[in-house]
């Protein structure tokens, strides 16, 4: 009876184990490749469970997402002006021929990686060197990814890779270029405002002139409105006072003699040497008969 047991054991060990030698099970994010005798024998895109001969065949699984390659450290380039810049870039890629990829690269993702990585890098190298540094900055930094995306999608295709994106994430200076670019550009918008400056100074010199000058002239007009009315006026007030001394010309001497009076003895301190026969005392000497009289 316990043998029995035993044998039924080690049946059914040996039923799991070969269960477990055939059956694989393939996850949605992957595709398998069925190996015979180191032949690539099945490409396997249908996730689910799936069987194989054991001892004779065995199955690898590569990834069908997307994958990413990030440079850890800026890149070194050089524009058509032979300036250094430093370039930090990433490439989205993924496997689409498993059985290429295996062919080319033995399937070692590290290895796809460093060809992928040369050749954005050698063509980076090619578009930097035919581009300025404001082009590569940002004039045509669109044009350079698209172009490195379609050249590298090209020769990725030769190992059964898709190219999907090639991204330039920064794109600066080294220290030294830096401060000389910061230096050329501080003195290029000092050289810039100095001429704003000048341009506001002859403006503004332009502005007051042509200030004074209406100056002037209204000052002017206004002198020449003044002195219009003015002698407006004096002709009136002549043509008033001769009318008025044609009406009664003895007492219109009579007011000319009181004001002369007022104007010339408004002042204690006035001193005045006439003769005393004078036409200036004229009233006064006859107001003075008068009373006698």
């Amino acid at each position: 009876m316990n043998n029995r047991i035993q044998v039924l054991v080690g049946a059914l060990v040996l039923i799991g184990v070969l269960m477990s030698m055939t059956l694989f099970t393939v996850d949605q994010r992957q595709t398998a490749v069925v190996f015979q005798l180191g032949e690539v024998k099945e490409v396997i895109e249908e996730p689910g469970l799936h069987v194989k001969l054991p001892l004779i065949q065995n199955v690898r699984f590569f990834d069908r997402r997307i994958l990413t390659i990030d440079t850890p450290e800026p890149e070194r380039f050089i524009t058509a002006e032979k300036q250094n810049v430093l370039v930090d870039h990433f490439v989205k890629w993924r496997i689409i021929d498993p059985r290429l990829y295996y062919e080319s690269v033995a399937g070692d993702e590290a290895r796809a990686r460093t060809r992928l990585l040369q050749t954005v890098n050698s063509g980076l190298r090619e578009e930097f060197g035919r581009r300025t540094v404001p082009e590569v900055v940002s004039g045509e930094r669109d044009r350079i990814m698209e172009n490195m995306r379609v050249r590298a999608d090209t020769d990725a295709r030769l190992i059964g890779v898709q190219i999907l994106d090639v991204r330039l994430k920064r794109v600066d200076f080294p220290t030294e270029v830096s401060e000389s670019v910061y230096r050329r550009m501080e003195a290029e918008r000092t050289r810039v405002a100095n001429e704003l400056r000048s341009e506001g100074a002859a403006t503004a010199e332009q502005i007051r002139a042509d200030a004074d000058r209406q100056r002037e002239v209204i000052i002017a007009e206004a002198y020449r409105q003044a002195q219009t009315i003015m002698g407006e006026g004096d002709a009136r007030a002549t043509e008033i006072y001769a009318k008025a001394f044609q009406k009664d010309p003895e007492f219109y001497s009579f007011y000319r003699s009181l004001d002369a009076y007022r104007n010339t003895f408004s002042s204690k301190s006035d001193v005045l040497v006439l003769d005393p026969s004078s036409d200036f005392f004229r009233y006064l000497k006859d107001s003075g008969a008068s009373r006698r009289n």
